[in-house]
């Protein structure tokens, strides 16, 4: 058997080198390159091998861990997890940083590799830099973390076992049922030693993306569900996009007339006018969707994992309802109680419309004057002023007045929305995660391209949007790629702003400033409660904050990083600077939006549990628990 002698790290490097992905018979590179911010855990070893081993991978210089790692899902997310980012940083704090975005990987099933310093395997010169000391155990360290938050975790604690670790990193990260986020932690004494690894470890290696057919006894009992139901409903989920079944999904709702409700992640796998398309679904979906959802008598999820937003706390279907789920993976496709028809999307809707022959819907005129009816609330939402119904009545409408005194704007957040819609080209793609935000697009974005929409709310992890823009741009090359982020997520994380200005990377970011955390604020109004840490006020000597808005200007702070900048007010001033940022090419763009608070869509027919007070002298808290206790009763228990 030949060997080559390489160190732990140059054979890892080279490994990812020669891994490929193959499906429907394309066959591409799966890693990309890599993100990196070195310290003293992975400059020396894992970077030297880099330098070495780096062949056709690129390699980003990251600004904070976290916000690579968002970047590095959006890459996967927008590439339908046919090709990843690898993600590294130092051992403790740099670590830690990039938990939280393997959890937003995770729940969003989104592969990422994420290669983590860790401390001496040795531990002689324990302890080290940065390495946190248990008096229970000399075998802890922060990368432990991640164990909670892959798919997937080991720790490299001599050369030779790189070799399974990476096999198994590959066999999650292809594995459409159970990918998400794998960590191989990397001692930093290990990275530099060496072992005679056998030449053929290096080998070319094709993963195959092999379709899964649905079992013949589940085929049938699925399609005995569907001819028994009258009113059947289609859900769209992210498996949809990701199994590539845009067309298989369209043929199967058109040929049996059945209306389909799109969450977050499906969204954009079909055109927003699609007559049988009733825009998102649940929570922060549309009323056209919720009304015929709470009519229908069987929901077939398509690649979706049910989340409390799509199923509104499952409230939002009829407690008789049957459910039938379309999901690679059988975790999702018993969700709800539902009938699994464990498959391949495209694969098992094509096999369930041959099963289907000569079926076709109960469903009338509902679909059509739903959708007229979300229509004209569309035109309403597009062209909603401050001083109109129902803001104008609205109790809380006086946090927007004063915004307008503080801050010169009274432009509200759902007319900005709109008019970008109408603004940006009909093939640029857009990116959102928390907030306000995710809501008003989901029920008000009009996608006019296949996978355009890019809405990480699995885990709904503030300063994705900035970070994943420019994980976003990578994907898609020459289209625009336009970041919707609140003032609060901004502040929260904005990064990889610097990296897109280093590289030379346009994204646009559009930052809807409301000062505060407005989704929020309105849940805690909503429920009773008095503002609380939730607007970007001034303290006043009554001790709260109940001052004057702070005026931030973040255009101002962009510009200080080298991007295009442009302060937003009304809707004249947006539509000329996006027009003027069309000739903008090597670098970002920010358009400081200025909207008044308050101005954001409200829910349509829909519910969220969200651990209302049971025991309160205020009125107002006590009809909120009422009103708890009804939509309870009406809500499916599993």
């Amino acid at each position: 058997m030949k060997t080559i002698r390489l160190t732990m790290a140059q054979a890892l490097v080279r490994f990812l080198n020669m891994q490929y992905i193959s499906w429907d018979g394309r066959e591409e590179p799966f890693v990309e390159g890599i993100f990196m911010l070195p310290g003293h855990g992975n400059v020396v070893g894992l970077g030297q091998a880099i330098h070495q081993e780096g062949g056709r991978l690129k390699v980003y210089q990251g600004k904070n861990e976290q916000g690579m790692a968002h970047a590095a899902i959006a890459y996967a997310k927008q590439m339908k997890r046919k090709r990843i980012f690898a993600v590294t940083s130092s051992v403790g704090p740099g670590a830690a940083n990039m938990v939280t975005a393997c959890a937003t990987a995770t729940a969003n099933n989104i592969p990422v590799l994420v290669l983590p310093g860790d401390t001496y395997a040795s531990r002689q010169p324990d302890p080290v830099l940065q390495q946190i000391e248990h008096e229970h155990s000399s075998g802890i360290s922060t990368n432990d973390a991640f164990r909670a938050v892959c798919r997937y975790f080991d720790r490299i604690e001599r050369p030779e076992q790189v070799m399974t670790g990476l096999l198994n990193a590959m066999r999650v990260l292809t594995d459409p049922a159970q990918t998400g986020a794998v960590c191989l932690a990397l001692p930093q004494d290990v990275e530099g030693e060496a072992y005679d690894y056998p030449e053929r470890f290096f080998k070319k290696r094709v993963h195959v993306l092999d379709r899964r057919p649905p079992a013949r006894q589940a085929l049938e009992e699925a399609a005995r569900l569907v001819k028994e139901a009258r009113k059947p409903l289609l859900i769209c989920g992210g498996g949809v996009r990701y199994a590539e079944a845009h067309q298989a999904f369209a043929d199967f709702a058109e040929r049996f007339n059945i209306p389909f409700g799109e969450t977050q992640a499906g969204k954009s796998a079909l055109t927003w006018d699609h007559p049988l398309n009733l825009g998102g679904i649940g929570v922060t979906g549309t009323r056209a969707a919720n009304v015929i959802a709470g009519q229908a008598d069987l929901i077939i999820g398509v690649g979706t994992r049910y989340t409390d937003f799509t199923t509104a706390s499952k409230w939002l279907f009829d407690p008789r309802a049957r459910v039938l789920n379309i999901n690679v993976s059988a975790f999702h496709a018993l969700k709800l109680d539902g009938m699994a028809l464990i498959s391949d999307a495209r694969e098992g809707l094509s096999a369930l419309a041959d099963a289907l022959k000569g079926y076709k819907s109960g469903w009338q005129n509902e679909v059509q004057d739903a959708l007229a009816d979300w229509h004209e609330e569309l035109k309403m939402l597009d062209s909603l002023t401050l001083d109109a119904p129902p803001l104008v009545n609205d109790a809380n409408a006086h946090s927007a007045q004063q915004f307008a005194r503080d801050l010169g704007s009274d432009f509200t957040q759902t007319m900005a929305l709109g008019a970008l819609n109408r603004l940006i080209p009909q093939d640029a793609v857009v990116i959102g995660s928390s907030g306000s935000l995710p809501g008003d697009m989901q029920r008000m974005w009009r996608p006019h391209s296949a996978d355009s929409y890019n809405m990480e709310y699995g885990y709904s992890c503030m300063g994705y949007e900035i970070s994943g823009a420019l994980g976003q741009k990578l994907a898609v090359g020459d289209k625009e790629v336009y970041s919707m982020v609140g003032d609060g997520s901004f502040v929260m994380l904005h990064s990889e702003l610097l990296t897109a200005v280093q590289e030379g990377i346009k994204i646009n970011v559009c930052l809807f400033d409301n000062a505060g955390f407005g989704c929020i604020n309105n849940l805690q109004v909503a429920q009773g409660n008095p503002s609380l840490c939730t607007e970007l006020r001034y303290r006043t000597g009554s001790g709260q904050h109940d001052g004057a808005f702070l005026t931030v200007d973040y255009a101002q702070i962009a510009q200080g990083y080298g991007c295009v900048a442009y302060t937003v007010r009304n809707l004249a001033q947006l539509e000329q600077a996006v027009k003027d940022s069309f000739a903008i090419k090597d670098r970002p763009v920010l358009f400081d939006i200025k909207v008044a608070p308050k101005t954001m869509t409200d829910g349509y027919e829909s519910w969220w549990r969200v651990g209302s007070v049971e025991v309160s002298e205020d009125p107002a808290q006590q009809e909120v628990w009422a009103d708890h206790l009804r939509h309870l009763k009406d809500a499916r228990q599993y």
